[in-house]
């Protein structure tokens, strides 16, 4: 027998039968992966945050609102939410659509409309073969014409995976910064601002896996008849009740000045309380509820508390009082500014709520800053500031469920572990790569500041779950009501 080392076509025939072998393993492995389900996580993405400024500067003197529990966090970034998909981690093929989306209005008519409408929704991200593309439902108003055109999973981006392997994960699949592109029907979607090519924000997505479940979506839930059956009597609402939830952001602005480069700081949720993205959510509400007096007085569960540079306030014993269609948010207070226990902090209309389905529900009230909330805020906001609308749900019937919140899956790790190779920042896209504006001379002249998006190398951390509060950085000056509130 020949020496291995210079037997080369025996070599050839072996390793021809090995890849043979190799593939026709690929099909057990393939079914075993696709029982790896994407339930739950969140999608970080500024989109571009020099077209944000556009949108809100004095050119197009625009705003941007949020959509379907759409929330922002970090510098300038929208968080998107509760991922569903799949994951194959003997492949790396991965998806993951999440909720929410973002409306841009900007250079308003004189009939009150806008030239500049733009919409992105739904952002799905797919990985095959190494491959990754950002797709997104768009609707927009294009640019000259006013032609106003929607469509649905646009392939909006692709995503740059260099150095990133997507195979062998576990319970959870992050993504970090991974640089993003302008595709041509991207560009086309996007209203003729930019031009494909043109370099996005990166993104940074956190979405958690379950292994050996089917999807959700995909597996019907048996019915309970006895449960139905309750459903469709007239609801009855009982003078006492165990389970009723408060959801309320506080507001935009100041979740965004205690993460950003003032307060440097975070916030903290403990005892009960979720965080929601845009929301938190009091939870385990109990109390009663008169029906013919539209009466309710409600206790929740959960500790809120932020804390920065020169801020420390801590919100507890949230409770809630309805009463002439008037409601009213208390909580004890614990802060650098006021420490007192049932302090009113905000009042919203709630009208003549009935129950339906035993639910009594009063869906994103408009809220207003009391005087002794002010004092709270330690004169931040003066009394009669639009706080974050408020939500309430109140299940009055046995069996009701409580709205769903919307999922962030597990928190990201703080450090996470960096692939060995490719770590190192990319070189900077070039000048028609890296259009900090959109694609018009008076624009170039006005806005011409260069943003920085630093085009960091793709992380890709996949480990088991691990509970941690959620928080960011954004932008400052929590008292200018003139800001987007969304």
């Amino acid at each position: 027998m020949l020496p291995w080392s210079r037997s080369r076509p025996v070599r050839a025939l072996c390793a021809a039968l090995l890849a043979a072998l190799a593939v026709s393993g690929l099909p057990a492995a393939r079914a075993h992966a696709a029982d790896h389900t994407v339930s739950g996580g969140r999608l970080d993405w500024g989109i571009k945050a020099s077209f944000q400024s556009y949108v809100t500067g004095p050119i197009a003197n625009g705003s941007w609102s949020l959509q379907g529990g759409a929330a922002t966090v970090g510098d300038s970034q929208f968080r998107f939410h509760s991922a569903t998909g799949s994951y194959d981690p003997d492949s790396g093929a991965f998806r993951a659509g999440f909720s929410g989306g973002v409306r841009f209005l900007g250079h308003e008519k004189a009939d009150g409309g806008h030239e500049m409408d733009l919409t992105i929704a739904r952002p799905t991200v797919r990985v095959d073969g190494g491959n990754g593309t950002l797709y997104a439902d768009m609707t927009s108003k294009e640019k000259g014409t006013g032609k106003v055109t929607s469509a649905a999973q646009v392939p909006l981006a692709t995503l740059d995976l260099s150095g990133v392997d997507m195979r062998g994960g576990g319970s959870t699949v992050q993504l970090a910064t991974i640089p993003a592109t302008l595709t041509a029907q991207g560009a086309k979607s996007f209203a003729g601002y930019y031009t494909e090519g043109t370099r996005l924000d990166p993104v940074t997505l956190s979405a958690d896996v379950l292994a050996g479940r089917a999807s959700p979506s995909a597996e019907p839930k048996p019915k309970d008849s006895a449960k139905d059956g309750k459903k469709n009597e007239p609801a009855e609402p009982r003078g006492e009740f165990t389970d009723a939830a408060v959801d309320w952001g506080v507001r935009r602005t100041f979740r965004e000045y205690v993460t950003g480069s003032i307060a440097q700081g975070r916030w903290e949720l403990s005892e009960g309380a979720r965080d929601g993205g845009a929301l938190f959510r009091f939870t385990a509400g109990k109390g009663s509820y008169d029906a013919e007096r539209q009466r309710l007085d409600a206790t929740f569960q959960g500790r809120l508390r932020f804390q920065g540079e020169d801020l420390d306030l801590a919100l507890s014993g949230v409770t809630v009082r309805v009463e002439d269609g008037k409601g009213t948010l208390a909580a004890d207070v614990a802060g650098t500014a006021l420490t007192r226990r049932d302090v009113p902090l905000a009042t919203f209309d709630v009208g003549r709520p009935k129950p339906e389905d035993g639910l009594i529900t009063v869906a994103e009230a408009p809220a207003t800053l009391t005087a002794d909330g002010a004092k709270a805020f330690g004169g931040m906001y003066r009394a009669g500031t639009a706080m974050d609308p408020i939500s309430l749900a109140v299940a009055v019937t046995e069996g009701a469920e409580l709205p769903p919140l919307p999922d962030l899956g597990a928190a990201p790790t703080d450090s996470p572990r960096p692939k060995a190779t490719d770590t190192t920042p990319k070189p900077a896209a070039s000048s028609s790569d890296s259009s900090d504006s959109p694609s018009t001379p008076v624009v170039l002249a006005a806005v011409g500041a260069a943003v920085l998006a630093a085009a960091a190398a793709g992380l890709l951390l996949l480990r088991g779950r691990r509970a941690a509060a959620a928080g960011g950085s954004a932008a400052p000056d929590p008292d200018d009501s003139t800001t987007n509130q969304s």
